[in-house]
């Protein structure tokens, strides 16, 4: 994949953070991500589980600013955001990972309805919620079920979700 393919990828993963369309990644779409995350699964905000979501999505969007409000108006605009990947975490998705591991974990924890893992139809709840098209969210959590047991552990979901955002990879288009 080219530079220029790249990057037209990395926008369009852009869109997805941009919960309230303004043309902007900031705190609130954070919040309303979890939020809206919370409501799907019926937990409650004050809950433990609740408010390590919060947590998360806080965490979450701190590194991301870290890395790529350029500016430090605490907004990542969509260029800031194709730049901070490109430039900061195209050869390091690892570090994309670390970013979302306190908000990936707190999912998890709400998604496995059973203490078992995310099933299947739990990660295409969590696919719709955080704005993945809805065409692609069955075959998305197919993939993340690799060894067909309708289980999917949090490494994977944390090793997907930076191939997701990050990296060239077709498949994570």
């Amino acid at each position: 994949m080219d530079s220029a393919e790249y990057e037209r990828k990395i926008a369009h993963r852009f869109a997805e953070f941009d919960q309230d369309g303004n043309g902007y990644i900031d705190r609130a779409d954070f919040s309303k991500a979890a939020a809206a995350l919370l409501a799907e699964f019926g937990t409650t905000a004050r809950s433990d589980k609740g408010q390590a979501l919060y947590s998360g999505a806080e965490a979450f969007w701190q590194g991301m600013a870290g890395i790529a409000d350029v500016d430090g108006d605490q907004r990542v605009s969509r260029q800031e955001f194709v730049t901070g990947a490109v430039k900061r975490l195209r050869d390091n998705p690892r570090r994309f990972a670390e970013i979302a591991r306190p908000f990936l974990h707190a999912v998890v924890a709400i998604a496995d309805e059973d203490g078992a893992g995310v099933t299947r139809a739990g990660a295409e709840r969590v696919l719709r919620v955080l704005g993945v098209e809805a065409d692609r969210c069955t075959a998305v959590a197919a993939a993340l079920d690799s060894d067909g047991d309708d289980r999917i552990g949090e490494d994977r979901i944390l090793e997907a979700f930076a191939a997701y955002y990050v990296t060239s990879e077709p498949d994570g288009s």
